[in-house]
């Protein structure tokens, strides 16, 4: 194709898309006068539409995909056709996917199943899913890839930005690639030999100010800098680097939105350079995602604060020495997210799968590592507080942040999320490639597992998933650089966690049986990508109580 044909090609693909909006429009409007009271959206009706609200998240979140990749492919396929292609072929898959969901919940979202169904008879709409929604188109993106023996497009990145994914990429292929499968395997710590190193990239410093010592510019954010880290990162392991970033990250916000300048002076530079390294306690036992509802207890005593009580998924929280930890500081249960705060709590970094610290006035702090299937070498952590003592300069805010403690939070969540989407991005990446290349290599029936076309097809649709998710998460990026972007950060993360867990999944196939066995990285790619959709904010919780509300909301 010319470039000419890809232009118009890419037309048809962002008609397709267009044509689905008024039907998720309405289905949304349909849901807003079903639970909407006295002029306010009512949350508990909201909730007895919770599948209807969960597949208009998930059709929001594939149409958007579609719009950011085919926007990079307009420029992308100038220098290299298969971009175009991708993000056809991707299209192609999104649009009947959601005329799927939208058919599947019709009658629940007060949509019309005939003009619904008329999109098919739409001759542009039909045409297009006939071209680049076939197994020949597909099978032709798969073949392209195996004769390139690459998966390299143009990512129209800064030469600056280029420059520093180079750095980590091969950060994460000489120092973490060696270590992660024996840090999966057995379960260990993340060694010195990672620490020290990505410390002295600066790796820990990403999301704060050149100022306080980091690598961000003190005059914008620079999320879109914190993707192309990440990705890397998580390609060479999630559980031994992919993760590294997101603890400081979501810190440094903290610290940035409501300490003090002195507390800013002090903590951000020993984060920054990984003299302290730290770890995020929000998440309780009983009440997950559902942070207003958190028990922990924060008593004020001379001099600073007790906590009492437990958190549980603190991931890192025994080798890091600073847990940034939610507490509610103010007994009234009444006031929900607004009686909650923020602390700033030391103990002694500890390797292991345990550890226990008793203070001299006899508080105490311990841990146990959560056992899990994936996502080994951070270790999260159940963690226990009994009269332990927190300075008073140590509340985020001081006197000053008492109550806000869920406020200071939100900006860190937000850049959590779309940093867990570029994990997922760099997890994909890894296992496409390494299905690539066993696909080259590996020979069924006398030919190679690449030449068949069930196998292409495979390799076509993975790559375009791929492709995707990287443009998605990078559109979010930049939407967040411009202070923008919250809602989209959930729906990115949202999208790109899904599409992780498939194509993982898809990368295990390909290798048959081998892909089962441990020997294989790709069957670490695929336990490591299931925790995705959990953390971070879970798939459901992101889908009805950020996603939907919010679309709802200003239907």
């Amino acid at each position: 194709m010319s470039f000419s044909d890809w232009a118009s090609a890419l037309d048809q693909a962002e008609y397709a898309v267009r044509a689905l909006d008024p039907h998720v429009g309405q289905g949304l409007r349909s849901l807003k006068a079903h639970c909407t009271v006295d002029g306010r959206l009512d949350g508990e009706l909201l909730d007895r539409h919770q599948l209807s609200c969960y597949e208009l998240a998930f059709c929001v979140a594939e149409l958007e995909a579609s719009r950011e990749v085919c926007e990079y492919a307009r420029s992308a396929a100038q220098t290299d056709g298969l971009a175009a292609n991708n993000a056809l072929a991707y299209t192609a898959e999104a649009v009947q996917s959601v005329m799927q969901r939208l058919l599947a919940r019709a009658k629940d979202l007060g949509l019309n199943v005939g003009e619904l169904s008329g999109l098919y008879a739409d001759a542009e709409f039909q045409a297009f899913l006939a071209s680049f929604g076939s197994a020949e188109f597909l099978a032709g993106i798969g073949e392209t890839v195996t004769a390139r023996g690459s998966l390299h497009l143009p990512s129209l990145l800064s030469e600056d930005k280029e420059m520093v994914r180079d750095m980590f990429a091969r950060f994460g292929a000489d120092v973490v690639a060696p270590l992660a499968e024996e840090i999966h395997r057995k379960d260990t710590d993340i060694p010195d030999e990672i620490l020290v190193k990505a410390s002295e990239l600066g790796c820990f410093g990403i999301s704060i100010p050149e100022r306080f010592g980091g690598l961000q510019p003190d005059d914008h954010d620079d999320s879109l800098g914190m993707i192309v880290v990440t990705e890397e990162l998580s390609k060479a392991s999630l559980g031994a680097a992919g993760s590294l970033i997101t603890r400081p990250e979501i810190a440094a916000k903290a610290l940035l939105q409501g300490g003090t300048s002195a507390q800013q002076e002090k903590w951000l530079p020993q984060i920054a350079s990984g003299e302290k390294l730290c770890a995020i306690s929000i998440t309780e036992p009983n009440y997950g995602s559902d942070v207003a509802s958190l028990g922990l207890k924060a008593t004020p005593v001379e001099g600073g604060w007790l906590l009492n009580g437990s958190k549980t998924w603190c991931t890192f929280g025994g080798k890091a020495s600073v847990l940034i930890t939610m507490a509610r500081s103010e007994p009234d249960p009444s006031l929900g997210h607004k009686g909650l705060s923020l602390f700033i709590v030391e103990k002694p970094s500890a390797s292991g799968h345990e550890f226990r610290h008793q203070q001299p006035g006899g508080g105490v702090i311990s841990g146990k590592a959560i056992a899990t299937i994936g996502y080994r070498g951070m270790h999260s952590f159940d963690v226990f507080f009994e009269d332990y003592f927190v300075p008073s300069d140590c509340l985020i805010g001081e006197e000053g942040g008492r109550g806000k403690g869920f406020y200071f939070t939100m900006a860190g969540f937000a850049g959590g999320r779309i940093q867990t989407a570029a994990r997922a991005t760099g997890v994909m990446q890894a296992a496409f490639e390494k299905a690539l290349s066993y696909s080259r290599d590996r020979k069924v029936f006398g030919s190679p597992v690449g030449d068949y076309q069930l196998t292409k097809v495979k390799l076509g649709r993975m790559m375009a998933t791929l492709t995707a998710s990287r443009q998605f998460t990078y559109a979010v990026a930049r939407m967040m650089d411009k202070g923008e972007g919250q809602m989209e950060a959930s729906l990115v993360k949202l999208f790109s966690c899904r599409a992780a867990e498939w194509v993982t999944r898809e990368a295990m196939q390909i290798h048959g049986g081998m892909g089962y066995a441990e020997e294989t990285a790709v069957s670490r790619y695929f336990v490591d990508a299931r925790v995705l959709s959990i953390f971070e904010g879970a798939e459901e919780t992101l889908a009805l109580k950020v996603i939907a509300r919010n679309l709802v909301s200003r239907a």
